[in-house]
């Protein structure tokens, strides 16, 4: 078992399945088996509203510090590779049910 031990682990994967329940959360697990993973080589965040103009993509630089990108071809990127990621993950239900089972396995 990686950092903490299982008792962290189960702890982190019950914050998940809570917060699941909120209605502006979504979590989508995609599974180690999956054959195709889109990837962009960094960690990013995706901040959307209701307004797609206003959208920001948020870069971990390896420095410390974060970058940030509007621009509308730099979003059209990222949309695409969670477009991807959101095709490969299961479904909501088989995502809080894998989380469930995998608590249950520690």
């Amino acid at each position: 078992m990686g950092f903490g031990g299982p008792v962290v682990t189960r702890g982190q994967l019950k914050h998940l399945l809570d917060m699941s329940e909120l209605p502006h959360v979504t979590v989508s697990v995609i599974p180690f088996g999956t054959e195709y993973f889109p990837i962009t080589g960094q960690s990013f965040d995706y901040v959307e509203g209701p307004v797609p103009q206003l959208d920001t993509v948020q870069l971990d630089t390896h420095h410390g510090g974060c970058e940030f990108l509007d621009a509308e071809a730099q979003l059209d990127k990222y949309r695409a590779v969670l477009d991807r990621m959101e095709s490969c993950a299961l479904a909501t239900t088989e995502s809080r049910d894998f989380i469930h089972h995998r608590i249950q396995s520690l």
